[in-house]
């Protein structure tokens, strides 16, 4: 491949964890790429970004043009609405017992990518190139990205969030871990006559979660985990039934709904890469993870991908060294793997709890409910781990 550009670091994908990454660097005084690939369909899904992004996005400087088009998430509450012998009390966690305002914002997809694209846009240093990467080879002193309009980038480090389907990942060789849930995850948003009043609820049931996320307004984000069956029925439902059906599901917690346009479904799976690194490639975001829609969990551990792999960049750059070389790349991916394999171990355990028929299995998750709620100690750690605090 022939060097068409030299810069510092190359950033692949234009998704949020990847937009702010490259703003990051860039911001830092380091030239960047950012690599924004195919044009994006709309997303109707929307985000929580917990207490943990939230500064990480402050840092950076972007939090104060997302702010505007959030709505803050002041309680959680958990619910058992499954039918079985052994029931979990219900829980409810408030953001002020650990001094926060919120454990985080909710926000639309679409604005977010939107503002981070126009900060992109307008950031000093960065370059924006409108085009797909398609693979790289990686020598010993620079990695070159070959792109679909027959153009080469030469960087010091290529950083991958080009998603789940990687070509970059790919082009390195880097095998992925994937497990199959018998579910899928339907997405809408709703109207609603009552007020959310700032609580996101979960209603925990046999095929999965149940979710209800503010929006701005009398608005709200439904993420419904249920068989593949019912998400075949549920998704053939039309206007009336379905927001009746919605809204028995939510037990009418937030009265009559109106579905607003736009559903989404997607198969459950978790997926991670078996290596976060390659030479002069660092995996960011779904490149490297991919966690099914349970716990807010997502695009929240990619912004802590960003947050990692910018300070092992600032400390090698800061005396002189090389953004891209081995040692970086070896402390950025010891730093996260403990975060990454405990959440998806997390994640996976309540989602199998959930579909669990053995009454010891129910017994334990309604004791580990319990503890939640009534040992404040416990209590209030697990709070701070789920808002992204205290990260591993």
């Amino acid at each position: 491949m022939s060097t068409a550009d030299a810069i510092d670091v190359v950033v692949v994908g234009a998704g949020p964890a990847g937009l702010a990454a490259a703003i990051a660097f860039a911001r830092k005084g380091i030239a960047t790429a950012l690599v924004t690939g195919p044009t994006r369909a709309a997303d109707h899904r929307t985000t929580a970004l917990m207490e943990g992004s939230v500064r990480v996005l402050d840092e950076i400087g972007v939090w104060e043009r997302l702010a505007p088009h959030t709505t803050p998430l002041r309680d959680l509450r958990i619910v058992d609405a499954t039918r079985r012998l052994v029931r979990a009390p219900e829980v409810l966690f408030r953001a002020r017992e650990i001094g926060l305002e919120a454990f985080g914002y909710n926000i639309e997809n679409d604005a977010l990518r939107r503002e981070l694209q126009a900060v992109a846009d307008a950031t000093e240093g960065l370059e924006i190139v409108r085009a797909s990467a398609i693979g790289h080879e990686a020598d010993a002193e620079r990695i070159h990205v070959a792109l679909d309009d027959g153009r080469t980038l030469s960087a010091r480090l290529c950083v991958a969030a080009d998603g789940r389907q990687s070509r970059m990942r790919q082009a390195a060789g880097i095998r992925v871990r994937t497990r199959a849930y018998p579910q899928v995850a339907l997405t809408f948003t709703v109207r609603h006559t009552r007020p959310h009043e700032e609580i996101s609820t979960e209603f925990h049931t046999e095929s999965g979660p149940f979710t209800l996320v503010p929006l701005p307004g009398e608005r709200s984000s439904i993420v419904c985990v249920v068989n593949e069956r019912d998400a075949v029925r549920l998704i053939g439902l039309e206007g009336e039934a379905l927001a009746r059906e919605l809204e028995r599901r939510a037990f009418s917690l937030l009265g009559a709904f109106q579905v607003d346009e736009g559903r989404g479904a997607f198969p459950l799976a978790s997926e991670v890469a078996e290596q976060l690194v390659a030479p002069r490639l660092a995996l960011m975001a779904e490149a490297a993870h991919v966690m099914p829609p349970i716990g807010a969990q997502g695009l929240n551990l990619g912004l802590r991908d960003v947050s990692a792999l910018l300070e092992s960049v600032e400390t090698a750059t800061a005396r002189g060294g090389d953004p891209g070389e081995e040692s970086v790349l070896e402390g950025y991916e010891s730093h996260r793997r403990r975060d990454i394999d405990s959440r998806m171990a997390a994640v996976d355990l309540l989602n199998r709890s959930l579909l669990s028929d053995l009454v010891p299995m129910q017994g334990l998750r309604g004791l580990g409910l319990y503890m939640m709620q009534k040992v404040g100690p416990f209590r209030r750690g697990l709070m701070r781990l789920g808002a992204g605090l205290n990260a591993a």
